[in-house]
């Protein structure tokens, strides 16, 4: 599970990679569950056929995806990675994953811990290539109690114990996780397919183009 990760400081680079206009946001640059960050979605009005709506934009939400039912912004503390297997049936994403709101989650750097000494050694984790990872995420809508309209988004995962390098990072005997760093060129791809085609961009994203350093 990736609980922690490094958002893009650089706003031309964010605007660059990933197609958007960034609004006037400035938020953390190392995230952790229940803070604020920068997301990629279609935007909703998308396939209204205006010219004038981009087809990408940039909100602001809280990590840690809060499902329309639920009582309280609390629910982000446990729901900031989904199991690709079963977002589509747990109560938490089945929503999200059924009407397709997908988004792509950008960032510098993830962060893992290496267990082979005997403690968690946190590791930092980026492309080789100095590129920005655009992670495989979900996004939800949820209205507080107080009326206000909250934002958040979810990472998605998948198994990785057979990657060569993911597979050397949490504990001992527990599964190996990783989440979904999109290719480059399947953005959009990834951003307007339908829900019964998610699973098919669920890939490992190549070890020998991941450096990892603590």
């Amino acid at each position: 599970m990736c609980s922690h990760y490094q958002t893009l400081k650089n706003r031309a680079k964010f605007e660059k990679e990933f197609r958007v206009k960034l609004p006037p946001y400035e938020g953390v640059y190392d995230v952790w569950p229940t803070y604020q960050a920068l997301f990629v979605r279609r935007p909703r009005e998308a396939d209204a056929g205006d010219e004038a709506v981009p087809d990408r934009e940039a909100m602001a939400g809280v990590f840690g995806l809060i499902p329309a039912w639920a009582k309280d912004d609390k629910f982000a503390r446990r729901t900031f990675n989904a199991r690709s297997e079963t977002a589509a049936s747990l109560p938490s994403f089945r929503d999200a994953w059924r009407k397709g709101h997908k988004c792509i989650i950008p960032a510098d750097a993830i962060y893992e811990p290496d267990w082979r000494s005997g403690k968690a050694v946190a590791t930092r984790i980026v492309r080789s290539d100095g590129g920005a990872m655009g992670l495989a995420g979900l996004w939800s809508g949820w209205k507080s109690p107080a009326g206000e309209w909250v934002l958040s988004f979810t990472m998605l995962t998948i198994n990785a114990d057979e990657h060569p390098l993911m597979r050397n990072f949490h504990k001992p005997g527990d599964e190996k996780r990783m989440v979904v760093i999109l290719p480059d060129g399947c953005h959009d791809d990834w951003l307007t397919a339908p829900a019964e085609r998610s699973m098919d961009f669920m890939r490992q994203f190549p070890a020998e183009r991941m450096t990892a350093s603590t």
